[in-house]
């Protein structure tokens, strides 16, 4: 199936749960050729084996084909509580793209799409999975559930933040973080997807309420989302150009080649004292380059389950 044919002509996601199937469907295909070649069992209704647990539920079937010992995962089985914060703000829809497709997405369309594709593993895995998303305000919030209405209800939240831009002017991330922090009581595991974009003033507030994040012992994980092309190597044609601060409204005029080294030098350490910072806090940091697919998604959370649970 074309997967540009379930995208609609305004711009959003029309079938974001098809989408997400067949994203997660293509990562488990790839894993056979991978060094995690028979850890795909564990997206549909097995678990693996732990030394002590009962043996009466072991699928030895698998056994025999994988040489691996997985238990039957049951419907009243909740192993997880997972909770994915999206960044809606202004600069979350850079590139400004007319027509979306899964292969020319903006940051918000890469986010939601890859959150749809977690939402789709835990769903299979019978997990329950909460929603915030921010831009000047704090736009939507649900807790950890793990029903069929509930999925259906934050695909949909999740497709329309693709359509409905954000004009907020400013977005101050760490009031939203602490705000969502306050709402997590039970051990879950957090993915914030966001572009990082703020001042330098209130990069120390950042790390606050990511640290207030990881409180009751939630792991988080940071999904650095940006567009490396244009964002990080700031590849454009050496002519005159605009551009535009798309929260601030601020323009500076200039031809690229003029400031580029010195930009991608900037930048360059910006995103390495993120890292580090995370580092610092025990916080997972994943670069997400919107250009190079969902794998590097899909492989983190696969890993980060099994270090939880």
């Amino acid at each position: 199936m074309d997967l540009r044919k379930e995208l609609n002509n305004t711009g959003g996601f029309k079938n974001l749960e098809l989408l997400a199937k067949q994203v997660v469907e293509g990562f488990i295909a790839g894993m056979h050729k991978s060094p995690f070649h028979g850890f795909s069992a564990e997206f549909a209704e097995h678990k693996i084996y732990n030394q002590g647990e009962s043996t009466k539920h072991i699928d030895w079937k698998l056994f025999a084909k994988t040489d691996r010992l997985y238990t039957k995962r049951y419907d009243e089985e909740t192993n997880l509580r997972c909770h994915l914060i999206v960044d809606n703000s202004a600069s979350m829809h850079y590139p400004d793209v007319k027509d979306i497709f899964t292969d020319n997405l903006n940051k918000i369309g890469f986010s939601a799409l890859a959150s749809a594709a977690i939402m789709h593993i835990l769903k299979k895995q019978r997990d329950a999975v909460g929603l915030s998303m921010y831009s000047d305000r704090y736009d939507f919030y649900s807790p950890e559930k793990g029903s069929e209405r509930h999925h259906q209800m934050l695909l949909a939240k999740l497709s329309a933040a693709v359509v409905q831009k954000s004009t907020s002017n400013s977005t101050e991330t760490f009031k939203y973080l602490h705000q969502i922090a306050e709402k997590i009581h039970r051990r879950s595991l957090i993915f914030l997807f966001t572009d990082m974009f703020q001042t330098t003033e209130d990069d120390e507030k950042i790390f606050e309420a990511l640290r207030h994040l990881k409180h009751n012992k939630h792991e988080v994980v940071v999904f650095h989302v940006f567009d490396k092309v244009k964002e990080l190597a700031l590849d454009f044609d050496n002519r005159p150009k605009r551009f535009v601060d798309v929260e601030t409204g601020e323009t500076i005029d200039l031809y690229p080649d003029t400031i580029k080294d010195n930009y991608k030098k900037a930048v360059s350490e910006y995103f390495e004292d993120l890292r580090l910072r995370c580092g610092q806090y025990r916080i997972k940091y994943v670069e997400a380059d919107i250009n190079a697919g969902f794998n590097q998604i899909l492989t983190t959370y696969m890993i980060e389950r099994q270090k939880f649970i």
